[in-house]
């Protein structure tokens, strides 16, 4: 079923709302998340705010207090980048569910695949389209390998 232009406009503004409000609210959660995590020995637990921010560092015990400089450097370390990397998992975990948004804003605007078939021998004629397209491309490749 084909829809009129402003019912097109209407819908995508819809959707625009709802998402800004589903992002609105995901922000806020991740704004008060923390990530937690205990050493192996048990002596000590870091916890990690969203921005990798160090929120506390609690000892459980009192043998840090005869460990050697490096060898307490060591394991506060490894619980802070542990509890970091834990926290970025979960930012992006939450943040993945908002990609593809532009490929939804941008089909609800023009109208979904058969006019981007209409438009596409148009937009090949373009100077550089396809130097933009491979990078483009480029971008995704990257995105994909940062996200392993």
């Amino acid at each position: 079923m084909a829809f009129s232009y402003a019912e097109q406009i209407e819908q995508a503004m819809n959707e625009l709302a709802e998402q800004q409000a589903k992002m609105t609210a995901k922000a806020k959660e991740l704004e008060v998340a923390t990530a937690s995590v205990t050493s192996k020995d048990r002596m000590v637990t870091a916890v990690v705010g969203a921005q990798g921010q160090v929120v506390s560092l609690t000892f459980h015990t009192s043998a840090y207090r005869s460990m050697a400089p490096a060898e307490l450097s060591r394991v506060l370390v490894e619980v802070l980048n542990t509890a970091r990397a834990d926290i970025g998992e979960r930012v992006i975990e939450g943040m993945s569910s908002f990609s593809g948004l532009d490929e939804l804003l941008r089909s609800s605007m023009t109208g979904g695949t058969e006019l981007d078939d209409l438009l596409e021998p148009l937009r090949a004629m373009r100077p550089g389209h396809a130097d933009a397209l491979a990078e483009e491309r480029r971008k995704r490749e990257r995105q994909e390998e940062f996200r392993g």
